[in-house]
């Protein structure tokens, strides 16, 4: 029975790690598969420490990356469900301590999703100086059927660095909330970009916001969302800058075709005078006159609209 079980965790590995064109790992890159609410394997390299538990509802897992160390190589996650129907709900705790340094990838793959439920909570906290690089990226089926739902909440003290990007392109959105949210102190960066294409009826809302807590701190604030047939999008970004010498920027892009609908909400609000917040939205169809450079090029107006957004969401 438990050569069955170790049979069936090595099946599911393989096809997560196919559905995202992902195979085998060098021995000193860090990787976890994480299917459903079950971490199927980890691989972990000195001075990264990773615990989890499984819980009634869903697993728990924490990050740590130990006191000034710095990780080579990108640490690699993979979250997902190879069945059609399935709820995954994650509650994820991660700390970047003192002086570390580390970069994440995260591939979030469904497939054959119909109906899926991808459930997020994460708290991030990185000490003075730490720095982290996260990018998301998902994948999902031609028809959507899925619900994403991450909550990040971020603690940036100072002199820390945090940049994420959150990305979905191919294949059907579904159903996307995301919510993050960041505090920012002393001379301390963060970076937010998210990039997503929806079809079909997705249903899309983006809210990031940033708190300048710290004198001299900076946070952006980007998004690049594309939209056609029946999608829809909200975007709510949001800056608020408290402190001295504090630095903001949002920068919000839609393309609409076809019937779908967009909404860009950007709200920034100085409560220093010495502060500096600035914004920027557009939200419209493609650039007639780069339209009209591809045609002349001999792509037809499909193809060229695609290679515009490509451009827009690279």
């Amino acid at each position: 029975m438990a050569e069955q079980s170790i049979i069936d965790k090595d099946i599911l590995i393989a096809e997560l790690l196919a559905s995202i064109n992902q195979h085998k790992f060098a021995p000193d890159v860090a990787h976890i598969e994480i299917h459903g609410n079950e971490v199927l394997n980890r691989n972990l390299v000195d001075g990264l420490i990773v615990e989890s538990q499984s819980l009634e509802d869903g697993v728990s897992v924490k990050i740590r990356v130990k006191r000034g160390v710095t990780i080579e190589n990108p640490v690699y996650f993979c979250f997902g469900l190879i069945p059609e129907n399935g709820v995954q709900r994650i509650f994820i705790n991660t700390l970047i301590e003192e002086g570390a340094c580390a970069q994440f990838i995260a591939n979030c793959t469904f497939p054959n999703a119909i109906n899926i439920q991808h459930l997020m909570n994460a708290e991030i906290e990185l000490e003075k100086g730490a720095s982290l690089s996260y990018f998301e990226r998902h994948v999902h089926g031609p028809n959507g059927g899925v619900q994403i739902v991450p909550v990040t909440k971020v603690r940036l003290s100072e002199g820390a660095r945090f940049s994420t990007e959150f990305e979905l392109i191919k294949g059907a959105a579904g159903v996307i909330d995301l919510d993050y949210a960041a505090e920012v102190g002393k001379d301390a960066t963060v970076d937010m970009k998210t990039r997503i294409f929806g079809r079909l009826e997705d249903s899309i809302h983006i809210k990031e916001s940033a708190n300048l807590l710290g004198e001299s701190s900076t946070g952006v604030l980007t998004s690049h969302i594309a939209i056609k047939d029946k999608a829809s999008a909200i975007i709510e970004n949001e800056i608020i800058a408290d402190a001295p010498y504090a630095r903001g920027h949002v920068d919000c892009k839609e393309i609409v075709q076809d019937g779908a609908r967009a909404r860009a909400i950007p709200i920034v609000q100085v409560n220093n005078h010495l502060a500096h917040v600035t914004h920027e939205a557009a939200i419209g169809s493609v650039d007639s006159k780069q339209l009209e450079t591809l045609l002349s090029r001999g792509l037809t107006e499909d193809e060229a609209t695609d290679l515009i957004i490509e451009g827009l969401l690279s």
